[in-house]
């Protein structure tokens, strides 16, 4: 055993590395089974180092099977503890990271969905968590009920009233760690094998996915300036769940009009399906003032979805839905399925920020913010394609839709790009049915300042 070695320079602890280095040799043979090991106090006297370091070392090892004790014998190498092939990895050295060049920016990318990081408000954020995790009652550390922190409920009850219309209590509110869970919980909730599913098309690939792994049949319709067709929903089907985002349709990014509206709340209310609304992107309308919730022409036929990650920051894991009535019950189940509950400090410190007003200071900063970033982003693509790219779905959120008249976005052209040092997205890569978008790429402005506008749209002048 005078081959373990000891590194006090690493940052690893001893009782750690005495572990590993056993382990692995018993792994890969070069400890056989059956062989006699030494005693803690001469191991630990071989190694220069506490023997309690020995001891618990040796304690892990026989917990995990590795080794096994005998009383007045010793310690002995456990039967069948080898495994063949086992390729022995030596303990490397920790380094330290630096977060800053590990997540340093090497690429343009007008990715969309994501808000300004550098922007969150940590100070603010900072200061109510440390009063509230310092405050706090013990019981706010251990388990909570699945549905979310009541604090944070009755907040978001009140503020989607006052700023959506939303027509919901507390009790009707869901903590979830995003629209994604929430749309999980929905599509559990509704959908099975043989229930149909109608969609927008184009749409976010990971959500078709959700829904197509339930077994229920889908049925995309397709997308124009006005949103969804609604015409074209195949009522005859019976959908069981209608999903859409009508304030910012994505990735398009059209407004579904009011006359649309309507008809597809009379299509659930005629055939009984449920309207999962995404409230995707709502919050920064540049054009007018935020649009009202489907969910307040029919609270009992609307799940509505909304998340923090495009206001805040998706590091915070927090979304919510509002589900009709009948449906808190069973949604409360899937949601404890799922797992368990959303972080409940988190929860506080957000019910806090809402309640004490720095939730919509921070909108109304921000949209200033964005509204310069798009104005930039549309300057500089018509600086550098005139007559060539069309603009559209800009009245509202993080990010704009680019149609060129003479451009197909293929993934050679997309790869070209990146090889430039910008990374863009093309619209085709959301569609369901192939064909209809492929001159059309999607332009994220929430995470890059103006001067990297400016230089990714450069970029991608000088491919196409």
């Amino acid at each position: 055993m005078y081959w373990l070695s000891i590194d006090r320079s690493q940052k690893v602890p001893l009782i750690r590395q005495v572990y590993e280095q056993m382990r692995l040799r018993i792994l890969s043979g070069e400890l056989r089974q059956g062989e006699k090991l030494p005693s803690t106090r001469e191991l630990a006297q071989n190694l220069r180092v506490s023997r309690n370091v020995i001891l618990e070392a040796y304690d892990q090892l026989l917990a995990e099977g590795y080794m096994n004790s005998l009383r007045g014998s010793g310690s002995y190498v456990a039967q069948g503890a080898y495994l063949k092939q086992f390729e022995m990895e030596p303990l490397a050295p920790a380094k330290p990271v630096n977060i800053a060049k590990s997540e340093a920016k090497d690429i343009i990318d007008f990715r969309n969905g994501i808000p300004a990081l550098d922007m969150f408000p940590r100070k603010k954020w900072g200061q109510l968590f440390q009063n509230i995790c310092t405050n706090a009652p013990s019981s706010v550390f251990g388990y909570h009920a699945a549905q979310g922190r009541m604090e944070l409920r009755q907040v978001l009850a009140h503020y989607l009233i006052r700023s959506r219309g939303v027509r919901c209590d507390p009790n009707q509110v869901i903590i979830t760690t995003g629209a994604i869970q929430g749309i999980c919980i929905a599509s559990q909730l509704l959908l099975s094998e043989n229930e149909v599913v109608v969609t927008e098309d184009p749409m976010a690939s990971s959500i078709r996915n959700i829904f197509i792994k339930t077994g229920a049949a889908h049925y995309p319709v397709p997308v124009d300036e006005q949103g969804i067709q609604v015409s074209r929903i195949p009522v005859d089907k019976k959908p069981r769940l209608i999903y859409i985002t009508p304030a910012h349709q994505y990735p398009l990014g059209a407004t579904l009009t009011v006359q649309r509206r309507v008809e597809l709340v009379q299509i659930a209310r005629d055939t009984g399906c449920y309207i999962v609304e995404d409230n995707y992107d709502n919050e920064f309308r540049f054009e007018g003032t935020a649009v009202s919730s489907l969910q307040g022409l029919e609270p009992e036929r609307v799940i509505y979805i909304g998340t923090f990650s495009k206001i805040l920051s998706p590091a915070l894991r927090i979304g919510y839905m509002v589900v009709p009535p009948l449906l808190i019950k069973p949604s409360r189940v899937i949601k404890d399925l799922l797992d368990h509950h959303s972080p409940s400090l988190n929860q506080l410190v957000l019910a806090r920020f809402i309640e004490e007003g720095h939730f919509e200071r921070h909108i109304f900063k921000m949209k200033k913010i964005y509204r310069k970033r798009q104005e930039c982003l549309i300057e500089s693509l018509n600086a550098h394609f005139p007559q060539r790219c069309t603009v559209k779905g800009y009245s509202t959120g993080l990010h704009i839709v680019a149609e060129f008249d003479d451009v197909v976005f293929t993934d050679l052209v997309a790869a070209d790009l990146v090889k430039a040092g910008v990374r863009i997205y093309p619209a085709e890569m959301y569609a369901v049915n192939k064909g209809c978008h492929r001159n059309k790429i999607i332009l994220g402005y929430g995470n890059v300042n103006e001067e990297e506008i400016k230089e990714g749209i450069i970029r991608i002048a000088s491919v196409i």
